[in-house]
């Protein structure tokens, strides 16, 4: 039997999960669904916190679906680097019903692929003393700037984990352009400013996509990018991020179809994936039963896809646009005055 690990979150975030795994025991009964807390353990490897029934239940699962958290370690270190899990796919499309701040966005349909574990949330940092006496200097000529009190960040980028990366975004458009996508992958990064760094990035993903004659190829620095996702989003098919551009530039393109109440992801290894919406914990609304689900509910259709349920998978997608085109108990941040509950049961209801 398939069994999947939820871990609810903090905040209003089990409120948007209890709502979702309502809908996954209504819609596939005979799957195990079992719902831990991250609780608290021991430091594990990966700084990670989580009970040891937590890790247990994520290891002995097929899949996990994780709500969203305040805290910095837990469960989301565990799954993200004990699991390998680098590649972070952040759909970004349109669902008609949905409020949108573009006169058409019907077009916009294109996901994002973001490395996962490295860049600056390598999490390497510490005081600017540490540098000065390796006495470093810039492209520039200039050095450590001699100002007293500061604090550094690591910029990590691995050969090895951008091809990876790449890999999976060009494997990923030949996909699309199979189902009828246009099958290509855009990347970006700051390689004119950091050319070491972001330089060795757009190297690598250049060399990758000689690879791919069959897909399309193109780059742009990432200021000219985060201006283009806004103006031109129906052109975009596979975009191909670094982590924290990635982390950035994905909540920015959620706005344009709806916001990150409507945001969902997927990590995928080689072994392990979990699923989370793309939106926090929302502490303001902690309480009032409003959070809007859909972007936790989607997580989940993208899991069930994972886990080889694609008539599970697009049954719960189908659902929630039928709701939204029929505008019945929508959310409050989609313009309506449903409850999460309310929202929750006309989901239900359409399955």
């Amino acid at each position: 039997m398939t069994q999947i690990c939820v871990v609810p979150g903090d905040q209003a975030a089990p409120e948007a999960m209890a709502a979702t795994v309502l809908v996954l025991r209504e819609l596939i009964p005979d799957i195990d669904i079992l719902v831990v807390d991250e609780g608290i353990g021991p430091v594990g490897q990966f700084g990670e916190t989580l009970s040891n029934e937590c890790r247990e239940a994520i290891d002995s699962s097929d899949a996990t679906l994780f709500g969203a958290t305040s805290r910095r370690t837990g469960a989301i270190s565990y799954l993200r680097w004990g699991k390998a899990t680098y590649a972070n796919i952040r759909p970004v499309s349109y669902i008609e019903g949905i409020k949108s701040p573009l006169s058409n966005p019907n077009n916009i349909d294109f996901v994002i692929v973001r490395e996962n574990t490295e860049d600056l949330y390598a999490a390497v940092e510490g005081d600017l003393d540490l540098l000065r006496p390796l006495k470093l200097t810039s492209y520039r000529g200039t050095g450590i700037p001699a100002l007293g009190d500061g604090r550094f960040a690591v910029k990590v980028i691995t050969r090895a984990a951008t091809e990876r990366i790449a890999h999976y975004a060009f494997q990923m458009a030949r996909r699309r352009k199979q189902a009828g996508y246009p099958g290509k992958v855009t990347m970006s990064c700051k390689h004119n400013t950091l050319p070491t760094a972001d330089g060795f990035f757009r190297e690598i993903v250049t060399e990758i996509a000689e690879n791919y004659s069959d897909i399309e190829y193109n780059d742009f620095i990432i200021d000219d990018f985060a201006r283009r996702i806004i103006v031109e989003p129906e052109t975009l098919d596979v975009v191909l991020l670094p982590n924290q551009y990635g982390d950035i530039l994905s909540d920015e393109a959620s706005a344009l179809v709806g916001g990150l109440g409507v945001a969902p992801s997927g990590c995928y290894g080689d072994e392990y994936a979990y699923f989370e919406p793309v939106h926090g914990s929302a502490p303001d609304i902690e309480g009032l039963g409003i959070i809007n689900p859909t972007a936790t509910m989607l997580s989940a259709a993208m899991m069930l896809e994972y886990l080889n349920l694609p008539v599970a998978a697009n049954t719960l997608k189908t659902s929630i646009r039928t709701v939204y085109a029929n505008k019945e108990n929508l959310p409050k941040d989609q313009g309506g005055n449903g409850t999460t509950e309310q929202f929750t049961r006309s989901v239900i209801a359409s399955l």
